[in-house]
C-alpha cells in the first residue's frame, strides 16, 4: 500500500495533460512502439524503485534511512557523467558535496528511534533496499533525461505530463498486482480498523499522500525537461535539511545549531549550483553576441 500510493494518483494529472497538449507538433512524433517501451520500461524501474523505498523505510530507522537516501546524489553524479555528458566543474562538485553533507548531517543526528523487534536478517535487507532505490533513482532520473533529448523532442509541458502519467499508471498496475498476489489486499480492512484516528483519516491519509506524491513528482520531472536529471535531483535534496523550518512554523519543532548548519550548508551548495549556471548563461550570451557581430560584419 506504501508503494501503491506513490504513484496511483496520476489519473489526476490528465486535465492538465489536456489543456497543455499542442495541437500541432512542430516536429516528427517517434515511433509508436519506441515511445510505449520507454514508458513501460520505466514505469517498472518506477515501481520497483518505489517498493525498494518501502521496504527500507520499514526495516530501517528514519535516521539510516535518510542518511543512505543522501547517496542518490553521488550516484546520479556518476549516470548523469555516463548517459547525459553532464559536465562537472568545481562548483557543481562543490554543491553535491554540500548538499550531501548537509543530509548526512541531518539524519546522524535525527533522534528516530525506528522499528523494533526487527531480526538483523530484516535490517540488511532494508539496508539494501534503501542503497538500491538510491542507486535506481539516480540511474531514473539520467534515463528520463536520455529519453527527453533523444526520442521525445516535444516542446511543451505536455511531455512532463505524459512521462508522469503513462509511467505511473504501469507502475500502479505492477503495485495493484503486488497488492493481491501477496495477499496484503486481506489486511487492509483490519489496518483501517486499527487505526487511531478512524477509517475517515486514514482514507484521507492515503488520499493526500498520493496527490503529494504526484505534485512532487510532476516537479521533479518538468526539472528533468527545463534543466538536467542532476539540477532536479539536487533541488529534491536541498528540501530534505529545509523541512525543519516549517516542523518549527506549523509543529513547535526546536530548531537547534545542528538543524542550522544543515540548513546552511545546503543554501550555500544550492547557491553554488545556481551560480554555475549563472556562469554558463552568461558565457552563452557572450557566445551568441559575438556571432552576430561576425555576421554583421560579414554581411
Amino acid at each position: 500500500m506504501a508503494t501503491l500510493v506513490q504513484s496511483a494518483a496520476f489519473p489526476l494529472l490528465l486535465l492538465p495533460l489536456f489543456a497543455f497538449r499542442s495541437s500541432t507538433p512542430s516536429i516528427t512524433p517517434p515511433p509508436v512502439a519506441k515511445v510505449a517501451f520507454i514508458y513501460i520500461s520505466l514505469g517498472l524501474i518506477v515501481g520497483g524503485d518505489n517498493l525498494m523505498y518501502s521496504y527500507g523505510l520499514l526495516y530501517l530507522p528514519v535516521s539510516t534511512y535518510s542518511l543512505i537516501c543522501a547517496s542518490q546524489l553521488a550516484f546520479n553524479v556518476f549516470f548523469s557523467y555516463f548517459l547525459n555528458s553532464q559536465k562537472f566543474t568545481s562548483l557543481i562538485l562543490n554543491s553535491v558535496v554540500l548538499l550531501t553533507f548537509s543530509t548526512i548531517l541531518l539524519a546522524v543526528h535525527s533522534e528516530s528511534a525506528g522499528p523494533t523487534g526487527l531480526s538483523k536478517g530484516k535490517y540488511v535487507v532494508g539496508f539494501l533496499c534503501t542503497l538500491g532505490a538510491s542507486a535506481t533513482y539516480s540511474l531514473l532520473l539520467s534515463l528520463i533525461q536520455l529519453s527527453f533529448q533523444k526520442v521525445l523532442k516535444k516542446e511543451t509541458f505536455s511531455v512532463v505530463l505524459e512521462m508522469q502519467i503513462y509511467t505511473s499508471a504501469v507502475a500502479t498496475c505492477v503495485c495493484v498486482v503486488g497488492l493481491f498476489s501477496s495477499g496484503e489486499w486481506r489486511g487492509l480492512g483490519e489496518e483501517m480498523d486499527g487505526f487511531a484516528k478512524g477509517r475517515v483519516s486514514y482514507l484521507m491519509t492515503l488520499i493526500w499522500t498520493a496527490v503529494a506524491w504526484q505534485i512532487a513528482a510532476v516537479g521533479v520531472v518538468g526539472l528533468i525537461f527545463l534543466v538536467s536529471s542532476l539540477f532536479s535531483n539536487v533541488i529534491s535534496t536541498l528540501a530534505l535539511p529545509v523541512v525543519p523550518v516549517f516542523a518549527v512554523i506549523f509543529f513547535h519543532d526546536k530548531m537547534d545549531g545542528v538543524k542550522i548548519v544543515s540548513m546552511m550548508l545546503a543554501i550555500w551548495g544550492f547557491v553554488s549550483y545556481i551560480y554555475q549556471h549563472y556562469l554558463d548563461d552568461s558565457k552563452s550570451k557572450l557566445s551568441r553576441s559575438d556571432a552576430n557581430e561576425v555576421f554583421n560584419v560579414t554581411v
